[in-house]
């Protein structure tokens, strides 16, 4: 499933997976909606979701995660952590403003796609580049990505993407 990486780099015995969940800032009901259940179903595979910590689809998966018993992290744009929404356990302000894409995609063992437009689309291609599966729930249809259908589909590509990860440590 995982093509051209090699993912005993990519996590230590002793760490947590991280799921990176990026998305538009300007979500509709619908999307939102999907956010908050892919946020859910992140928090109850174990792993702790990453997000650009602000809102539209990084708040209601980051509210979809806390409402699990999940732990959040918002890699932030600015320099102010009151910036983050009310859903980030950790909020860690960059400074870098859209270059923290870079960092969302790269700190992540898995990406999950939602709709989204340039920004999102920034942290696809650098999930692709720095060889994270990245799971496309938002109809991008870019190659290298991994289609899902609906969130179960979602929540059963996540599971053997974490089992195939933990397998190989």
């Amino acid at each position: 499933m995982i093509r051209n990486l090699n993912i005993n780099k990519l996590i230590r015995h002793n760490q947590k997976i991280t799921i990176s969940v990026i998305g538009g800032h300007d979500a509709n009901k619908e999307v939102e909606k999907l956010s908050h259940e892919i946020g859910r179903i992140v928090a109850e595979v174990g792993a702790i979701l990453v997000c650009g910590g602000l809102f539209g689809v990084m708040k209601a998966a980051s509210k979809g995660a806390k409402e699990a018993g999940g732990t959040t992290i918002g890699l932030l744009p600015g320099k102010d952590k009151s910036e983050a929404n009310p859903y980030i356990d950790i909020a860690l302000p960059t400074s870098f403003g859209y270059a923290r894409n870079a960092a969302v995609a790269c700190s992540a063992d898995i990406i999950v796609a939602l709709p989204g437009s340039h920004g999102t689309n920034s942290e696809i291609c650098y999930g692709l580049v720095y060889g994270r599966p990245v799971i496309d729930m938002g109809n991008w249809n870019i190659e290298g990505t991994i289609k899902a259908n609906g969130v179960d589909e979602a929540k059963t590509i996540i599971q053997k993407i974490i089992k195939e990860i933990r397998s190989t440590k």
